[in-house]
């Protein structure tokens, strides 16, 4: 059975000896648990020193996450030869009443409206080899008084423009260029950027990282010049109906600036020299085109990769925009690494359903900066603990991984009711066996199996 202690030394040198014993009761007790994880749940299963008042001390202790994800991660995770890539994403905690810090309304793609709870922004360490998504860095997105006052300014002025619309179509006499370089943050993106700048600090230099992967609600201008800003390159998608031109390539007019943009591109009528490859599976057929590209909202020129899939039978279509700040970024790996972004929505899923990102009921800034880090942490931590069970169990998953730790701590604290502690090996034997109840995957496959 792993040694949680052992684990957590890495740690030491950072965080107090009551923290790091506070963590180490509290990890066995979310391992091994079953119900809502809140600070009540899990004092109901810590060993001795893990009391109530030891949950609500722990939470209500400012700690260095951010430092804590990156020691963690670097001394047991961390593989010199892999490719990591960054990639960030929010996830929204649907929470009730007014007296949780940083509640709002935020839109929640699982309800597809905006809904109350808490929103968190995660970034985190995607590996090209395990496939995997590792979270490195978390905080709480607080919108302020200013910035609400703004949203609201700006969906009625919205709605005052569509009704007094008028004048003449186009720029308004006079109006100059603008620096698209350029670009005022919103304060997202200046969050975004900070926590950047701070793992940067913290890696300090020991990854190379040269992409952030971010979904189509980072697919602007703002973002791209954000990521620039921080040395990286931006991947993410645009809307399918993007207005993208062609670069000019035709002969100077003689007069005037030189035209920058060319044709505008139809979706339905791609033109075949920049197809790079064509699938069938079934009756979907797959196509993907990629091109050098130009949108009047972007500052510079676009590495765009378009999926295009086709019923053979129907001949219902659809696709969709990829793009990069990359402009020698080939095909496959743009698509490849876009895709691989879907690992951190898993670490979210993990977060909720196994380690408390739901269940938390604090309320103060501290505790619930702790509740969510924890939560996060745990999921690199339960990572970890599955890779040994998988050199000998392949399908073994987080719910196998819990019914192991309950199993044992079950037999653990009977042992403590026994007069006589039984043989060695008749022990071991005891704390196999009940370990394997509950598991849904509990024994190595038959070597004949397929």
């Amino acid at each position: 059975m792993p040694d949680i202690v052992a684990l957590l030394q890495c740690l030491d040198p950072y965080l107090t000896a009551t923290t790091l014993r506070q963590m180490s009761r509290i990890i066995p007790a979310l391992i091994a648990m079953t119900g809502r994880v809140s600070m009540l749940g899990i004092s109901r299963w810590t060993d001795t020193g893990g009391s109530y008042r030891t949950l609500q001390r722990f939470f209500h202790t400012a700690l260095p996450w951010a430092l804590v994800f990156w020691l963690f991660f670097r001394q047991h995770l961390f593989h010199p030869g892999d490719t990591y890539l960054l990639a960030g994403d929010e996830v929204v905690v649907g929470k009730a009443g007014q007296k949780t810090h940083g509640v709002d309304r935020f839109f929640s793609s699982l309800y597809g409206k905006p809904v109350p709870g808490l929103s968190f922004f995660a970034l985190s360490l995607l590996s090209t080899q395990e496939r995997r998504s590792y979270p490195i860095m978390v905080e709480q997105r607080v919108r302020s008084t200013t910035e609400k006052a703004a949203a609201q300014a700006r969906r009625k002025g919205k709605k005052g423009k569509q009704k007094t619309r008028a004048g003449k179509p186009g720029r308004p006499k006079g109006s100059q260029n603008k620096d698209k370089t350029q670009v005022t943050l919103t304060a997202e993106l200046q969050l975004i950027q900070q926590m950047l700048l701070k793992l940067f600090m913290l890696i300090n230099g020991l990854i190379p990282l040269t992409y952030l992967v971010m979904d189509g609600h980072f697919g602007n201008n703002n973002a791209l010049q954000m990521a620039r800003q921080c040395g990286l390159h931006l991947i993410s998608k645009l809307r399918h109906d993007a207005a993208l031109y062609f670069p000019y390539e035709g002969p100077y007019s003689g007069s005037g600036p030189h035209c920058k943009y060319g044709d505008k591109i139809d979706y339905h009528h791609l033109p075949t020299s920049y197809l790079k490859q064509v699938t069938l599976d079934g009756d979907i057929g797959t196509a993907i085109y990629q091109m050098t590209m130009l949108h009047h909202d972007f500052a510079q020129p676009l590495n765009i990769v378009i999926i295009v899939k086709t019923n053979l039978k129907t001949q219902a279509r659809a696709h969709v925009v990829l793009f990069s700040s990359d402009l020698e970024l080939p095909d496959e790996q743009l698509i490849d690494y876009y895709a691989l972004r879907f690992q951190i929505e898993f670490n979210f899923r993990d977060a909720k359903q196994y380690w408390g990102l739901d269940d938390f009921m604090t309320v103060t800034e501290t505790a619930v900066t702790n509740a969510a880090n924890l939560s996060l942490f745990m999921v690199n931590l339960s990572h970890l603990l599955l890779r040994d069970f998988r050199q000998e169990i392949p399908r073994f998953g987080v719910l196998d991984l819990k019914a192991h730790f309950r199993g044992r701590k079950y037999v653990a604290e009977t042992l403590k009711l026994l007069p006589q502690i039984p043989d060695p090996i008749l022990l071991e034997h005891i704390f196999d066996t009940v370990a394997k109840i509950g598991r849904i995957h509990a024994d190595k496959p038959p070597l004949n199996s397929s």
